[in-house]
C-alpha cells in the first residue's frame, strides 16, 4: 500500500526484494568481485584454496574470456559471480566449459543465486559450441558437491592435492649431489 504521497511505506521499503541483474562483469566491477571473492574464499574455510585467490585470477580470467564472467548485481552492490573459461583440446572435436569460480555473498546463498549464475554461464557456453561442463572443487567442501550434483554434475574423482611448506623443506636434511652412493656391487662410489 503506497502512503498518501505516492510513496512506498516503510513497511513496502522493508520487504521489497531487492532487484536483481545478472549480467557480464565489467573493467569497473573487478575490484568488487575480488573483494567478495576474499569474504568467501577464505584461509579457515579453504586453507588451500585461499592461496590461489587473487587479483590475478579475476583480470586473467576476465581479459582471457570476458563473455564467461558473470555478475550478480542487487541495489548497485555485487552479491555473487562466475568466472569460467573454455579449453579446447588438440586433435578433439570437444570444446570444454570450465567453472573456475563461483562466489555467492552470504546473505543471498540457498536463495537460489548460484544456481541462475550458473544456468547464465552454461547458456553462453553452450553457444559457444562447449560439449561438456567441468568444475572441481574439494573433497571436503559437501554444500559445492552438493550444489554441482544438483546441476546433474556427476563422474567425480578424488584428487590428491600435497603441500610442502618451505621452512619445512629447508630444514629437512637432504643428500648432496655428492653423497655416496653404493653401486650394485656393493662398493661405494
Amino acid at each position: 500500500m503506497q502512503g498518501t504521497n505516492g510513496r512506498a511505506s516503510p513497511e513496502e521499503t522493508a520487504r521489497r526484494e531487492p532487484e536483481l541483474e545478472i549480467r557480464e562483469m565489467e573493467v569497473d566491477d573487478l575490484a568488487a568481485v575480488f573483494h567478495l571473492g576474499e569474504r568467501i574464499f577464505t584461509s579457515e574455510e579453504n586453507p588451500t584454496l585461499y592461496r590461489t585467490w587473487d587479483e590475478f585470477e579475476v583480470t586473467s580470467l576476465f581479459n582471457s574470456d570476458p563473455e564467461f564472467c558473470l555478475v550478480a548485481e542487487a541495489d548497485k552492490a555485487i552479491v555473487g559471480f562466475i568466472l569460467g573459461t573454455t579449453v579446447t583440446k588438440t586433435r578433439s572435436a570437444w570444446k570444454y566449459g570450465y567453472v573456475v569460480w563461483l562466489a555467492v555473498a552470504p546473505e543471498w546463498q540457498r536463495s537460489g543465486l548460484g544456481s541462475r549464475l550458473f544456468d547464465k554461464l552454461a547458456e553462453k557456453m553452450i553457444e559457444d559450441g562447449v560439449r561438456i561442463f567441468m568444475v572441481d572443487t574439494e573433497a571436503s567442501n559437501r554444500p559445492a558437491l552438493a550444489f554441482f550434483k544438483k546441476k546433474g554434475f556427476g563422474n567425480p574423482e578424488e584428487q590428491v592435492y600435497l603441500t610442502l611448506n618451505v621452512k619445512t623443506y629447508q630444514e629437512k636434511p637432504r643428500r648432496g649431489r655428492g653423497s655416496r652412493r653404493k653401486q650394485k656391487n656393493g662398493t661405494q662410489t
